[in-house]
């Protein structure tokens, strides 16, 4: 199957989750803290850490799905620069206690979950 269509296909699945946990974030929570962008880059790295982990275990590391999964839908689901985006607005609105919290733990999990969930398999 073509590479390009493999992360069409992912990166438009990953677009439709970042969007609906978006929503879902919105409609349940109000707060200044973007908790939707960090929670899509969360699950977005725990996914590609057990999908980096599963290809390289369990299936001879298939390039395919590897394609489709870690390319195409952890970068659709993903957002740094809707991460970079609403870093800054807090610091633009004042609300830099905000936006130092979001950097740090926005780097700290997500790289803290790809190092954890990967150790045994990079």
């Amino acid at each position: 199957m073509n590479n390009l269509f493999l992360v069409f296909l992912g990166g438009g699945l990953g677009s439709i989750a970042r969007y609906g946990i978006s929503e879902l974030v919105r409609q349940q929570f109000k707060s200044v803290f973007p908790l939707a962008t960090l929670l899509s880059n969360i699950i977005s790295c725990i996914v590609l850490a057990l999908a980096v982990g599963f290809f390289t275990e369990k299936v001879g590391n298939n390039p395919t799905l590897r394609i489709l999964i870690v390319v195409g839908f952890c970068g659709g689901f993903s957002t740094f620069s809707t991460f970079s985006f609403e870093t800054v607005e807090l610091f633009r609105t004042g609300n830099a206690v905000v936006a130092i919290a979001n950097i740090l733990i926005s780097v700290a999990v997500c790289v803290s979950f790809i190092y954890f969930l990967t150790k045994h398999s990079i």
